[in-house]
């Protein structure tokens, strides 16, 4: 499968999920977790609501866009490994950082910085990096 039908199936997730809410049809899986991310993203609810717009949106890193699939995305990650305790420890920091910050959406944009970082090392076939550096910028944030 190419990155193009990848990236197509992805966005799918969230329009899908996105429909369904806003007609007030049941949530089946992990739309449930995707519908809290975009409630949490109100920037993101017009692009959402776009299909067209939404399936070919490009974002611009130089005029300072984010892509708001990968934003949404990483904050789904970080849920899961925090609800599997993947890597080990990070449920403990998440928990730290929820006591010290005290909301828990600007906890996981912290964590996400961490992820982001670890998930470019890794790319760059530097995994054993991205792993270590991972948990080291993620316990930084803890103290």
């Amino acid at each position: 499968m190419d990155k193009g039908n990848e990236r197509d199936q992805v966005r799918e997730v969230y329009l899908r999920a996105w429909k369904k809410y806003l007609d007030q049809a049941p949530l089946a899986g992990i739309e449930e977790q995707v519908i809290d991310v975009i409630l949490a993203h109100p920037e993101y609810h017009a692009l959402l609501s776009d299909r067209e717009r939404a399936m070919r949106f490009e974002p611009d890193p130089l005029a300072g866009e984010e892509n708001p699939f990968l934003h949404m995305g990483l904050h789904l990650a970080i849920r899961e490994q925090i609800s599997v305790d993947r890597p080990p420890g990070i449920r403990r920091t998440y928990r730290q950082l929820l006591i010290h910050i005290g909301d828990a959406h600007e906890v996981e944009h912290r964590m996400m910085s961490c992820l982001a970082e670890a998930l470019w090392e890794a790319s760059q076939n530097r995994q054993d990096a991205a792993d270590r550096n991972y948990l080291a910028c993620l316990e930084q944030l803890a103290h």
